[in-house]
């Protein structure tokens, strides 16, 4: 059976534990908020790209442009966004399982894995996977240029045709509790569904010039746009995760304040009956 000062030592360091999960949970709130706005500015503007792309594609019917190209698939990337850090609860967990499952339907040779974000690398880089550039390190922010150079660089991967298929592997963030793990197919972009001609444009300067201008900035859009759901995600799951670590610090704080109190009360009845027996024996 422990000792007192063995329950009064393990009490102190719960309560060191909750402090710091506390703490933990306040950041992670802070930033869930920064985040949650960026996420709120960019779905409109990430749809009125879409809206955009799906009235000139339509316009300009039969135009063809290398991110339009589809090919023969030997050869997919893979963009999977995790978080640098853990005590997220499952959240990376259950994005690295989503990926293993995909890559493990095919030759995983076939794929090229490009990890944005440290846990994933750190999971698959001594597993057999292709990894190609990693994005490491992003503190839990939304650096828009190293956006600008992920979205460059696939873009180069495809259309220098090492790759003939990009997919991104994120979450979409719903609430504060709750994130879905959502897969699109980034490359080749893809024709918006029920695209029609309902005016006419006359192109200025030309459909193919407009489009080479526009497809980037879209794709571009698309990257931004899924890191901000990641990161509002991360976020959302570690303030979760550290606010349950909090309730559980302070009800194991509870039980062992009241096994220390049973303790004690069974060492004063102990010495008592101690007292009475050596007083009864002097008599």
């Amino acid at each position: 059976m422990p000792s007192l000062r063995d329950i009064q030592r393990r009490i102190r360091s719960v309560e060191s534990t909750k402090q710091i999960t506390k703490a933990m949970q306040m950041v992670a709130a802070a930033k869930l908020r920064r985040a949650q706005q960026r996420v709120e500015s960019a779905r409109p503007y990430a749809q009125k790209m879409q809206e955009m792309l799906q009235s000139l594609a339509g316009a300009a019917a039969g135009l063809k442009h290398p991110l339009f190209e589809v090919r023969d698939v030997r050869r997919q990337a893979l963009v999977l966004f995790t978080s640098d850090r853990g005590l997220c609860g499952s959240y990376n967990a259950n994005l690295i399982r989503r990926a293993s499952t995909l890559m493990r339907e095919g030759d995983p040779q076939s794929w090229l894995l490009i990890p944005v974000g440290k846990k994933g690398y750190d999971w698959f880089k001594s597993r057999p996977y292709p990894i190609g550039e990693c994005y490491l390190d992003w503190q839990g922010n939304l650096d828009f240029e190293r956006v600008r150079v992920i979205t460059r660089d696939l873009l180069e991967l495809f259309q220098r045709e090492e790759v003939d298929r990009v997919h991104v592997l994120f979450t979409q963030f719903i609430s504060t509790v709750s994130y879905r793990i959502t897969l699109e197919q980034f490359l080749p972009i893809e024709p918006p569904e029920g695209t029609r001609q309902v005016d006419e444009y006359i192109f200025e300067p030309t459909a193919a010039d407009i489009f080479s201008r526009l497809l980037p900035s879209y794709a571009l859009t698309r990257v931004q746009t899924a890191l901000a759901e990641a990161l509002a995600s991360e976020h959302g799951a570690r303030m979760f995760a550290m606010s349950n670590a909090t309730k559980n610090a302070g009800e194991m704080i509870d039980t062992l304040t009241l096994k220390y109190n049973k303790a004690r009360q069974a060492a004063i009845t102990t010495e008592m009956l101690e007292i009475v027996t050596g007083a009864e024996a002097l008599k």
